[in-house]
């Protein structure tokens, strides 16, 4: 009986035996896809950062140009010019004035557009939106400001041509040089400040995480010289979770 008994015992653990592999492999697995879950988190995280820094600047760019665009349409309907002022000066000012509320309106219209939507698209678009819709904040809020800055520009232009159709050469050439010289200074703050705090090309760090070393630093992996040499476990990591944000 225990003849008969011992290969039975030998198959028995032999397939114990087996069953451990199976079982690493799958715990391997499971490992590896809560690490490639966990970096995925984090990514968003970091560029769900980058995407509130983008809504808060449209929201203050939309706040400012509503203000201006409110004075250039009170410069339009409120203002009674004197019917001895010229036809040109009138066809001037108005134009500017309109061109200045035209131009924050444009302003208005694309931040409160960007902020709405921007934020609508990383929450409830598909994989990879969120890097679709920062990226797409970062190019537009710049059109924004860019309008913006234009419209302050033509604003101080329809205030000097208000003045010579109000006023005598006498009174508004010296209001139209105190004007200038108030949007030269503008300009000197601008280009101060810009200066100041202006990232250079190649200094510029966005979410996205591309390398071993900055995927590991995501997963809290210390990586040795070695490691950052090889294609290692958290270079392939990154690689199949930026590809599956795609």
């Amino acid at each position: 009986a225990h003849t008969s008994n011992a290969p039975a015992a030998r198959r028995l653990r032999r397939g114990r035996g087996g069953e451990r592999p199976r079982l690493s492999a799958a715990m391997l697995y499971a490992d590896k896809r809560a690490l490639e879950n966990n970096l995925m988190v984090s990514l968003i995280e970091i560029r769900q950062k980058e995407l509130d820094f983008y809504t808060a600047n449209c929201i203050s760019i939309g706040t400012q140009a509503a203000l201006l665009s409110g004075f250039a349409y009170a410069g339009i309907i409120q203002i009674a010019i004197p019917e001895s002022c010229p036809d040109y000066l009138k066809a001037a000012y108005l134009s500017m004035t309109v061109v200045t509320m035209t131009v924050h309106l444009i302003a208005l219209f694309n931040s409160t557009m960007c902020a709405m939507l921007g934020p609508g698209l990383a929450l409830r678009g598909p994989d990879g939106s969120m890097h679709t819709a920062v990226d797409g904040m970062m190019v537009e809020y710049r059109v924004c400001f860019l309008f913006f800055v234009a419209g302050v520009v033509f604003f101080h232009f329809s205030a000097m041509l208000f003045t010579w159709t109000q006023w005598s050469w006498l009174i508004a050439l010296p209001v139209t040089t105190v004007l200038f010289l108030f949007l030269y200074g503008i300009y000197s703050h601008f280009t101060r400040i810009y200066n100041k705090f202006q990232l250079q090309p190649g200094e510029m760090v966005d979410g996205r995480i591309v390398s071993p070393a900055e995927a590991a630093a995501v997963a809290g992996v210390i990586l040795t010289a070695p490691q950052r040499q090889k294609d290692t476990e958290a270079s392939q990591v990154i690689r199949d979770t930026q590809g599956a944000s795609r």
